[in-house]
């Protein structure tokens, strides 16, 4: 299907752009009212690396929305970016070259950890599909689905090292995504998903990208960034992971200015947050 080994490898190392919020589980902090927790908090609290408090959240969210697959989806996305935190595979530079991504290393997974990331995500599809078949345009099980097929992608690209794997798993949740925007045009987090497949499918060669639209996949970088800036100023959950995707494009596109103008104002919004700091020196370190 890819023209080379280096055209797969370009495609997983976008696909792992999905990834670069830094987060790590913690024990649970003391419980919250149920009446005081939001999702939006609960994402607020990870991009600024409030692990305890983060967690709790979506423990306490859990509780008052048990039929809801956006509780067990969230916990996923935790324990995912936990393992993802003590693998130490979560640096800008994994991403922005080719070489480095080619010379990633199949990872040692924890297992127990890999149990309850896939209970999970399993408990979250059961709960969406059952919402699903009394309503196919459920809006918070369509947004699951696309979640839960992305999160699966992101764990064999970067853990597993199961390239055809993740594409798979990549496709779906863009597919996910595109029935969401169907039922929702407003809801904007869908955009990511949709946005990430465009640009990583238009930054192939032109045989590639011939071949993926065969496959029902479009390819237009262009789009994907639009599609990205769309989440990054209207989304609710994933506004700032479009805005760590905007600036991993602006990298790679040579705009170190537009890059650096996006993890600033990431830093500001979540100081207690070392990455976009981090980036932001080496960006001038390489200029």
């Amino acid at each position: 299907m890819f023209k080379s080994p280096t055209d797969m490898n370009r495609v997983l190392k976008l696909i792992g752009a999905f990834l670069l919020v830094a987060i790590s589980a913690t024990s649970p902090a003391a419980d919250l009212p149920t009446n005081a927790v939001s999702l939006d908090q609960g994402f607020h609290l990870l991009y600024n690396l409030d692990f305890d408090h983060a967690h709790q959240v979506f423990v306490t969210w859990q509780r008052s929305n048990p039929d809801n697959p956006l509780g067990p989806t969230s916990e996923a996305a935790g324990l995912l970016f936990s393992e993802f935190s003590r693998l130490g595979i979560l640096e800008s530079q994994f991403y922005a070259d080719d070489k480095s991504f080619d010379a990633r290393k199949k990872q040692t997974p924890d297992p127990g950890l890999r149990d309850r990331f896939n209970a999970s995500l399993d408990s979250a599809e059961s709960k969406a599909q059952a919402r699903l078949a009394k309503n196919p345009k459920d809006r918070d099980a369509l947004f699951a689905m696309t979640l839960v097929s992305g999160l699966r992608a992101d764990y064999a690209a970067l853990v597993e090292k199961r390239n055809l794997a993740s594409l798979h798993y990549t496709k779906t949740s863009t597919g996910w995504a595109q029935q969401l925007l169907t039922v929702d045009p407003n809801c904007y987090d869908a955009h990511l998903a949709t946005g990430i497949s465009q640009y990583i499918i238009g930054s192939m060669t032109a045989p590639v990208r011939w071949l993926m639209r065969l496959g029902g996949m479009s390819a237009d970088k262009q789009a994907g960034i639009a599609e990205l800036k769309l989440t990054a100023q209207r989304g609710r959950y994933l506004a700032p992971f479009a805005r760590i995707l905007l600036a991993i494009a602006y990298v790679r596109e040579k705009d170190k200015p537009g890059a650096t103008q996006e993890l600033r104002s990431l830093s500001q919004d979540f100081p207690n947050n070392p990455l976009f700091p981090r980036e932001i020196a080496r960006l001038n370190s390489a200029q």
